[in-house]
């Protein structure tokens, strides 16, 4: 591979105010990002530079009081807006005719607002001069205090105001000798690597699921609609909250066995899959509720933050080809699949084993035979533990083992043999010995 280069990183983080701001700078800023939005929808305008040129002096004259810079940071907006509703245009997907701004937000540029991280305080500009406030925090925050500071949103949302601020950071990407294949998919994470494969099982799937039929019943039982809408937004929160504490407990585990191996990840590029779903109305919904690209971007931005490089690779036929001799797969069961070759494995596996033999032609790198190096012989049957809410514990002067939480207490699940040549003993011994923490508990 090439010598070691720089990357950057960036993440917002969100800061709760502690003290209020006059509504009238919302009112002010959303009116004249609706008024630019109107006029560039009438000139056809989508060019930031000619909006800020025709717009500017106009609206300067028309706020004399408001700072100049919000003007400038409405022309960012509007120009972002129309961009993409005339995308939405396009595709037949947008509700109304022309664009409007109705949410309480305002852009700030380095030039509206000036963060302390020391004193934990924030400055910025308002229609009376500047004010400064207290910022809420907590420990997650004070990883940010050697991080470049960007651009900023205040929020308003009910009775308290958010500043969502974005940081960046420069990491150094290392060489890697080899890579970890990643198969996402709608209950579980699929991982190939030199040693083997292990399946995460994430039960995103029921998750979801539960908590679609929970909205639907509010919707049908409930009239009211102010205690509806309050229903809804609650296990709205609770269901992105338990699915965003499992993306970023199973990304941990990945980033450690990319770090044990010395491996970069490679990720399917699923651009577009959305758009390619035609199947009946219930599996439309289910699949268009399951957010695989923030799982990949949680994934991303924690591998380049350990210096592991992340490449995507096409996702054509990663689960239909034979990763050993590349010939097409036919089932041989609900989720097993079988080659001429003799291999015979599950589809998930052979998805993570494609997208790894991917990335390591993407990066370049060779590693010789495309079977891992301490599989049996064709003929002979490997297994693998699909494991579920399993956590790592030592007992004196005992090996490590792996427990599962709940009713099966003490006992693994159901091993899943997945055929010839596939997968190896060695894994599962490796899972024992080293994988520690290998998933999460689900609350």
């Amino acid at each position: 591979m090439s010598s070691k280069r720089l990357e950057t990183v960036k993440l917002t983080a969100r800061f709760k105010l502690d003290g209020d701001v006059d509504s009238s700078l919302f009112e002010t800023y959303k009116a004249i990002v609706n008024e630019l939005l109107d006029y560039a929808h009438s000139k056809g305008i989508t060019s930031f530079k000619r909006l800020k040129s025709e717009k500017y002096h106009e609206l300067r004259q028309k706020y004399p009081n408001l700072p100049s810079h919000f003007i400038y940071t409405a022309c960012q907006m509007a120009c972002s807006i129309y961009k993409s509703f005339r995308r939405l245009k396009r595709k037949g997907k947008a509700k109304s005719d022309k664009p409007k701004f109705k949410r309480d937000v305002i852009m700030l540029d380095d030039h509206l607002f000036k963060l302390d991280l020391e004193n934990w305080t924030v400055s910025f500009a308002t229609l009376n001069g500047r004010i400064k406030l207290k910022l809420l925090h907590g420990e997650y925050h004070k990883k940010f205090r050697d991080w470049k500071v960007g651009q900023a949103w205040l929020v308003k949302k009910d009775d308290s105001v958010y500043l969502n601020v974005v940081f960046s950071k420069s990491v150094e990407i290392r060489d890697c000798k080899d890579v970890v294949g990643v198969d996402v998919n709608e209950s579980n994470v699929t991982i190939a690597t030199n040693r083997g494969f292990i399946t995460i099982e994430t039960k995103e799937k029921v998750i979801r699921t539960a908590y679609f039929l929970k909205r639907r019943k509010i919707q049908s039982k409930i009239r009211c609609r102010r205690v509806k809408s309050k229903l809804l937004a609650k296990y709205c929160g609770r269901e992105r909250n338990r699915v965003l504490d499992i993306y970023h407990k199973v990304a941990n585990e990945i980033v450690k066995v990319a770090l044990e191996t010395n491996s970069a990840i490679a990720l399917e590029d699923l651009t577009g899959i959305r758009d390619k779903m035609n199947y009946s109305k219930e599996l439309n919904g289910r699949l268009h509720r399951w957010s695989f690209r923030k799982f990949q971007q949680i994934l991303e931005y924690k591998a380049k933050l350990n210096g592991i490089e992340v490449v995507y690779v096409n996702p054509v036929k990663t689960s239909s080809l034979c990763p050993i001799c590349g010939s097409k797969l036919s089932p041989n069961g609900q989720r097993l699949l079988k080659c001429r070759c003799g291999l015979v494995a599950d589809r998930d596996v052979i998805g993570s084993w494609n997208v790894r033999l991917r990335g390591l032609k993407s990066l370049k790198i060779d590693v010789g035979s495309p079977v891992p190096p301490e599989s049996p012989s064709m003929s002979g049957d490997g297994k693998v533990l699909r494991y579920e809410c399993v956590e790592s514990y030592k007992s004196s002067g005992e090996p490590e083992r792996l427990a599962v939480k709940g009713p099966a207490m003490n006992r693994p699940r159901k091993r899943t043999h997945y055929g010839r040549g596939a997968i190896q003993n060695v894994t599962e011994r490796w899972l024992l010995g080293k994988f520690n923490s290998i998933l999460f508990e689900l609350s």
